[in-house]
């Protein structure tokens, strides 16, 4: 066989084409080049064409056209354009001009219209999937600018042939969906798909594929291409899909999907591929081109198809008289798959076939049977598929049970790590289980022994994401947290918010906040207001739930209400009320009039106080006072009378006297104020003349310095007020009250309390699983209060949210921390409670991990005991958790005690351990603990305790299976054999070769206590020969033999020769090569070449005779041979060619067939029996029969409601026998409506519906009821 060529970068981006056109007219041929300042020269029949009348060369920048003009039957002949280090070969066919008019057919149209070459997809259609994946092959004989096809008489109206419509609403990111279309054979479309990114944070990712799972990204190349553009201005991204040369098997269903982030969209659409139509101009020869790539006329394969379906529009009439069939639809491939060897030439003159030998060679293709396989007797099936979170099993069964057998994925070696894939080999059969499928194992495996392997595909099935717990309905009030909680069926699945219809997005006032935990998923309203009212709806891939949420405005409580004041003249009215909330406004009346402030009256309003005072009140100040807050239907009233009173003036004196019978004392003389609030003390005194006041605190006079303090006094009244108190102001506070008949003094203790300091030391001493023990000290400062309990909070290290652990003061400085995740980093702090309020939280605690420790470590047992060490191995623990395993400490005991003594130092990270410095004859019981950062696991311990003493054992060699036999190799490969043996104390090991003792320059070899190893890293045919290992200990001593055969590629085949030629055969003769490599000639490879292109094809391959008829050659041309040695390491380097060459001489006979017409059975898709409208109780399957009849069979499609169904996992589609039936599986009420049955194919369609009533099912009480 040739050696293939390396392709060279072509310099052209668009070559010419061979074209046909008329004698007489005219025809240009166009080229583009990667560069503008490309010199380009053409060529006819490798001579230089330069520019005139006849021939016209131009060049515009990178384009290039030749313009051949009045076109001859010399003109017909092979072009060349040649640019830098590209040719490219194009041919140019002259065909004459007609002598008389060749009349239309009566029941066909008299014009006809060229096809354009691309048609743009209006409603654009789907791309092909399968065909890149086909090798690429050139459609027969195409239709030119100036050539005209004509329709085909039975074409229906292009009204009629119109796809049905499913083009679905503008919902979710297609600003432009793709839509179905049509196309005939060999031309061009184009799908487009437009998505609007304004509204997008992430670039959308777009996927094309075809039928349910085939994606087309992969599939891109000389039928399909795939493009995006951007427009900056509209923020529109334009997706394109063109199918280029479409071919009838691209028909079928596709899809194209669109997602960003967490928003997803999809459109289903269908392609038509019509056949092209029969040209009158129809050219033999272009059913004969060959589909070579490399533009070579003789290289390539021959596609004969065109010439099967149109045979009659290329038979030609003839002078001699010939038996013709009259059969308008025979098969010519059947015929020939059919018939005897002996009459392929008959049957090739009877119907009209020119090159038997092509269609030989491809009938030999079609009737080849698989070859059945030496290493399997059952192979895996071609596709797999599994529903996501599920397991499967791949089964094969291989002819040699002790054969190893390797998996693949995706090409790379699946290697048996955790329990993602577990091997199975049970006699014959191995399997491959995969469990817990992810989207990740879609792919394809291959399972391979020795040379042979065998493929599947596996596709994993995502199921649709369901709404376990609904939302909930909520009513809250104005202010508060709202959380709307639902969960899913799957952890980390996408789901979409809305509210009233609209989308909710993550804005920058962060309003709303998405939580996601495990399956649930919950959205978080902060301080909820009146504008939060509506419909919040959740969305998944598979269902939806809604839920309402009401806010309501808080009711507004009253503290203090105001009071009846009875006032003198000219004394002060305060009227003063505290209500709940502090953002709250409101207007004071005076008998239903607004009072305004003036300079008598004023009007304030600190946090919860609403104070009016009115100073030197005046009789007409008397009357109802009402404060009305805003937004509330309440108000407080009270009134305010007015007390004259005349006093006659008696000069006289009184001793000061202190009243201290006001509210607010307690029993122990005592006023609590919280921190931060006002406190005021109103001291009633009296005294005449008016006493003076004095305020001490121990012995400092307390004046108002600092601006908190104020100090007033008024007749009958002095008044001690502090702004925002502190801590530093709780004491015993005096007031002295002096005149000239004499002075008073009082105490009052004050007595200071607030919110307690933040905890202290905040630890983690221990932790678990998915807990943890938190610890920490009460406050330095209670507060003043005691402490009621404390409230603990934690957060993600990595996270900026803290989630409270728990909402009731927890009373204990020690807390168990739960449900919380496994490896992942978390922090702690605490706030301290009194009955003030809430402390500011503590510190953060040191960031840790919850871990528990592994399980135990499993199977300790003994590999191996000496009289002073024993050797002992495990497996790890089954559970290690997220924590890294530390290590495995070990530790053993004497019988009879309990002293575990450990039997190293620190941790060993192996899983074996030779334990040395034992007491011959001790009793030791031993164990195993797996550490991590949690601790130490269960310990696991040996069945029974073990006597330290060695065990003697016999020598024994355990040859492995594959070395029993002769062990071949390739010269230059790696020999590495390692031989077990067993045997104490340690033997002695000796290597052999044909009764020689082995030389180290000759091979390699390794001892060990347990195995041998012979390697040898380049083999050499001397290395050939049978190999002797014995292992000796003291006198006793075993063997075992192993035979190494090193092959070679054999010499070429000697004097090969041709002894005959006949007919269109020739025969050939050759003898054995010297040189078979030292391994059997297994066959010959015989091939043959044409001395005009002395390109080489092979005749017979594995052939073991040394001589062979080579058949088929065709007439007039001249062979020459060559035939290589096969052996078991391939063809030999150089081939043994023939001196004399053979020459099939012409015979002269030719046959022209008759032509015959072809009849059309097709027929429009017609229902039968129509669809029933039915009644149906939900939750029961039901079904809708009906029947069509049509030629070609129809496409059917089933519409609910005008939506194409086609594609829901709900209902299953059947067709049997062009009988019709929807299986609708458990309906529910949704499920009622009408129901549309479409049948469509090329000649047109038909439709038929139905109406369906889904019924309530009847529960069993009511059903009692009504038999009552």
């Amino acid at each position: 066989m040739p050696e293939p060529v390396k392709k060279a970068v072509s310099a052209f981006t668009k070559k010419p084409k061979t074209q046909e056109a008329k004698e007489g007219s005219s025809v240009v041929f166009e080229a583009e080049t990667e560069k503008p300042d490309a010199k380009v020269k053409w060529q006819c029949n490798s001579k230089d064409i330069a520019s005139g009348d006849k021939c016209e060369i131009t060049a515009d920048g990178n384009k290039h056209s030749l313009t051949i003009k009045a076109l001859t039957k010399e003109d017909a002949n092979v072009y060349a354009v040649i640019a830098g280090g590209s040719k490219v070969k194009f041919d140019l066919k002259v065909v004459p001009k007609p002598e008389a008019p060749v009349e239309a057919p009566a029941d066909g149209p008299t014009e006809s219209s060229a096809e354009p070459e691309q048609t743009p997809a209006a409603p654009p259609a789907e791309a092909p999937a399968e065909a890149p994946a086909e090798a690429p092959t050139e459609a027969p004989a195409a239709p030119t600018e100036d050539q005209t096809t004509a329709p085909a008489p039975d074409a229906p109206p292009a009204e009629e042939a119109q796809p049905p419509d499913t083009r679905q609403a503008l919902t979710g990111l297609f600003t432009e969906r793709p839509q179905s279309g049509e196309v005939t054979v060999g031309e061009n479309i184009t799908f487009v798909a437009k998505v609007n990114a304004e509204s997008l944070l992430k670039k959308p990712t777009i996927k094309w594929f075809k039928g349910k799972w085939m994606d087309l990204a992969s599939k891109s190349g000389k039928h399909l291409q795939l493009k995006e553009t951007y427009d900056r201005s509209s923020k529109v991204y334009t997706f394109e899909m063109q199918v280029i040369a479409a071919k009838a098997n691209f028909a079928g269903a596709y899809r194209c999907e669109v997602s960003s982030r967490d928003k997803f969209d999809s459109c289903n659409f269908d392609l038509t591929v019509h056949e092209a139509c029969a040209t009158e101009g129809f050219d033999i020869r272009a059913a004969f081109r060959r589909t070579s790539a490399d533009g070579k006329e003789d290289s390539g394969e021959l596609d004969f198809s065109a010439l099967l379906k149109k045979s009659s529009s290329f038979l030609k009439s003839s002078n001699r008289a010939v038996q013709v069939s009259s059969d308008p639809d025979v098969d010519v491939w059947e015929i020939l798959n059919h018939a005897p060897s002996s009459e392929y030439q008959k049957i090739a003159f009877q119907y009209g076939i020119t090159d038997l030998r092509g269609m030989l060679k491809r009938l030999k293709k079609m009737k080849k049977e698989e070859k059945k396989s030496e290493a399997f007797l059952k192979k895996l099936d071609p596709a797999y598929q599994v529903t996501k979170g599920q397991k499967i099993k791949l089964a094969i069964e291989v002819a040699n049970a002790d054969v190893e057998v390797k998996w693949l994925k995706n090409g790379q070696e699946i290697q048996p790590t955790g329990s993602k894939y577990i091997f199975e080999s049970v006699g014959n059969m191995r399997y491959l289980t995969i469990n817990h499928c992810s989207l990740a194992d879609d792919a394809a495996y291959c399972c391979v022994v020795g040379d042979e392997k065998c493929t599947t595909e596996l596709f994993v099935k995502e199921p649709p994401v369901q709404i376990v717990k609904n939302l909930e309905d909520q009513m809250v009030m104005k202010g508060d947290r709202v959380e709307l909680e639902c969960e899913v069926s799957e952890e980390g699945a996408n789901v979409k918010w809305e509210k009233d219809g609209v989308e909710l997005t993550r804005d920058e006032s962060f309003k709303y906040r998405f939580k996601k935990d495990g399956c649930k998923h919950i959205l978080i309203i902060n301080e909820a207001t009146k504008e939060d009212c509506g419909h919040y709806k959740v969305k998944t891939n598979g269902g939806e739930s809604m839920a309402e949420l009401l806010v309501q405005e808080k009711e507004l409580e009253v503290y203090q209400s105001i009071a009846d004041l009875t006032v003198k003249a000219k004394d002060q009215a305060v009227f003063k009320c505290e209500v709940s909330d502090e953002t709250v406004r409101g207007t004071w009346y005076r008998n239903g009039v607004e009072v305004k402030p003036d300079a008598r009256i004023n009007i304030t309003h600190i946090g919860r106080n609403h104070k009016l005072t009115i100073d030197e009140v005046k009789p007409e100040d008397e009357g109802d006072y009402t404060f009305v807050p805003d937004g509330h239907a309440f108000n407080l009233s009270a009134k305010l009378n007015f007390l004259e009173v005349k006093i006659d003036y008696v000069p006289r004196q009184d001793p000061p006297k202190i009243h201290l019978d006001c509210m607010g004392r307690t029993a122990e003389s005592t006023i609590v104020v919280v921190a931060g609030n006002k406190l005021r003390l109103d001291v009633p005194i009296t005294g005449d003349p008016a006493p003076t006041v004095v305020w001490t605190k121990g012995e400092k006079v307390v004046t108002e310095g600092d601006g908190r303090v104020h100090v007033e006094t008024t007749k009958g009244h002095c008044v001690f007020t502090i702004e925002g108190t502190e801590r530093q102001d709780e004491g015993i506070y005096s007031v002295i009250v002096r005149n000239p008949a004499g002075e008073d003094t009082a105490d009052i203790n004050v007595k200071v309390v607030d919110v307690p300091d933040p905890p202290q030391s905040v630890r983690i001493p221990s932790m678990g699983e998915d807990s943890c023990v938190v610890q920490w000290d009460p406050p330095v400062f209670d507060g003043g209060q005691p402490i009621i309990g404390y409230v603990l909070e934690r957060k993600k290290t990595k996270s900026y949210r803290w989630m409270r652990l728990n909402f009731d003061p927890y009373p204990e400085t020690t807390y168990e921390a739960k449900r919380m995740i496994e490896g992942v980093a978390y922090e702690m702090r605490v706030y301290a409670v009194n009955g003030i309020g809430m402390s500011r939280h503590s510190p953060a605690s040191h960031p840790f991990v919850p871990v528990a420790p592994t399980s135990e470590p499993i199977g300790l047992s003994v590999e191996d005991i000496s009289d002073t060490s024993i050797s002992l191995k495990w497996r790890p623990p089954e559970r290690i958790g997220s924590a890294e395993l530390e290590g495995y400490g070990v530790e053993y005991c004497k019988e009879g005690t309990d002293e575990w003594i450990p039997a190293m130092q620190g941790l060993t990270d192996r899983t074996t351990l030779v334990v040395r410095g034992l007491t011959t004859g001790d009793k030791l019981q031993f164990r195993v603990r797996a550490f991590n950062m949690a601790g130490p696991s269960a310990p696991t311990t040996l069945a029974q305790p073990v006597t330290i003493r060695e065990i003697m054992q016999r020598p024994k060699i355990w040859l492995p299976r594959n070395l029993r036999q002769t062990l071949v190799k390739k010269v230059g490969d790696t020999v590495n054999l390692m031989i077990p043996f067993q045997g104490k104390p340690r033997p002695k090991v000796t290597w052999s070769k044909d009764g020689e003792p082995l030389s180290p320059t000759f091979a390699n070899v390794r001892n060990s206590e347990v195995d041998t190893i012979l390697f040898i890293r380049k083999t050499d045919r001397k290395h050939s020969g049978k190999y002797d290992l014995q292992v000796e200990i003291e006198n006793v001593e075993d063997t075992a033999s192993i035979t190494l055969q090193i092959v070679d590629l054999p010499g070429p085949p000697e004097a090969l020769k041709i002894i005959d030629v006949w007919g269109f055969n020739v025969a050939l003769e050759w003898k054995p090569p010297k040189d078979n490599g030292n391994c059997e000639i297994s066959g010959y490879c015989v091939q043959k070449a044409d001395k005009k292109t002395m390109e080489w094809y092979t005749v017979v391959d594995q052939y073991r005779r040394t001589n062979c008829v080579v058949s088929d050659l065709i007439m007039g041309n001249e062979y020459i041979f060559r035939a290589y040695a096969i052996n078991l390491v391939g063809l030999s380097p150089d081939p043994c060619n023939t001196k004399d060459s053979a020459y099939i001489q012409k015979t002269g006979i030719a046959y022209k067939p008759p032509s015959h017409k072809e009849h059309d059975f097709s027929e429009a898709p017609k229902f039968t029996h129509p669809l029933v409208n039915r009644s149906i109780i939900a939750g029961y399957n039901a079904t809708l029969s009906c029947s069509v009849r049509g030629i070609p069979k129809p496409k059917v499609t089933w519409y609910k409601n005008k939506m194409d169904i086609t594609n829901e996992a709900k209902y299953r589609m059947l067709s049997k026998q062009g009988v019709l039936t929807l299986e609708i599986r458990k309906p529910c009420l949704f499920d009622g409506g009408v129901y549309m049955c479409k049948a469509v194919n090329d000649s047109g369609e038909d439709i038929v519906e139905c109406k369906l009533e889904v019924r309530p099912q009847i529960a069993k009480e009511e059903k009692k009821d009504d038999k009552k």
